[in-house]
């Protein structure tokens, strides 16, 4: 980062105020887990600042400054905090078309901690061979860690066509896969699905609009993004993330 200015903090100052203003604005829209964020990283450029000029009345200032805001961002995570203990947590994100950076470790990595054990998705549409891979990649993170699932349950519906052989077939080959990694993978069907969601054993839900079905077809088996989820184009879709204290089985 360029830092233009006597003391060479003029660049660090603007960046730390634009994020700060940033943080209030979504603070007062009552979005609050992104402001918290911006509050973190306003502090951080903020405490640079401090740490790089030599005009003492500037310090006094921001130091003043800097105490108010990590009071608030103290205050937002006692708040966001008691949600989750309410259950009343709520985080939307919002994929948008051809959207990439949106693969699995990036949706779910963060609320994966590691006393999750057991897992359960719902999603009726886990029938043809891409979306099997979808979740045969879902779980592949799941063994990666850091937690420590012992438990996935899927919910799905059958194929209603001619691949019904080639869904229970994979699903099966996934399930002895899993089992050599000391998980165990329950299957069940339902004709009535509709709703999609992943919840963990620690509270978290998501609800993704498409499910685990969200990324576009590559262009090709050996174009950028056929392998790399991140680098794969996405449907537009929301995606809902809540806490709960209780998790309901199926």
């Amino acid at each position: 980062m360029s830092r233009a200015g006597g003391d060479g903090t003029t660049a660090l100052e603007r960046a730390g105020a634009e994020t700060v203003k940033r943080a209030v604005e979504l603070d007062l829209a009552s979005r609050f887990q992104e402001s918290l964020v911006c509050y973190q990283e306003g502090i951080d450029l903020l405490l640079q600042v401090v740490k790089g000029t030599k005009d003492e009345a500037k310090k006094q200032r921001y130091r003043q400054k800097i105490s108010e805001y990590m009071t608030r961002a103290e205050d937002i995570k006692k708040h966001i905090e008691k949600e989750k203990q309410d259950g009343k947590y709520h985080k939307q994100i919002k994929i948008e078309e051809n959207a990439t950076g949106f693969g699995y470790e990036k949706l779910f990595q963060e609320y994966l901690t590691e006393i999750v054990s057991e897992v359960w998705v719902e999603d009726p549409y886990i029938r043809n061979v891409h979306q099997l891979y979808n979740f045969l990649r879902f779980c592949e993170m799941l063994v990666k860690g850091p937690c420590k699932v012992r438990t996935i349950h899927l919910l799905t519906s059958y194929d209603e066509g001619n691949g019904r052989n080639q869904q229970t077939s994979g699903l099966e080959e996934i399930k002895q896969s899993l089992r050599n990694h000391g998980i165990t993978l329950n299957v069940a069907f339902s004709s009535s699905i509709h709703d999609r969601e992943i919840r963990f054993n620690n509270g978290w839900m998501i609800k993704i609009g498409r499910g685990l079905d969200y990324f576009k077809k590559p262009q090709g088996r050996f174009s950028i993004g056929y392998c790399d989820f991140d680098l794969r184009p996405c449907h537009e879709t929301t995606v809902d993330v809540f806490h709960t204290k209780h998790t309901k089985k199926m």
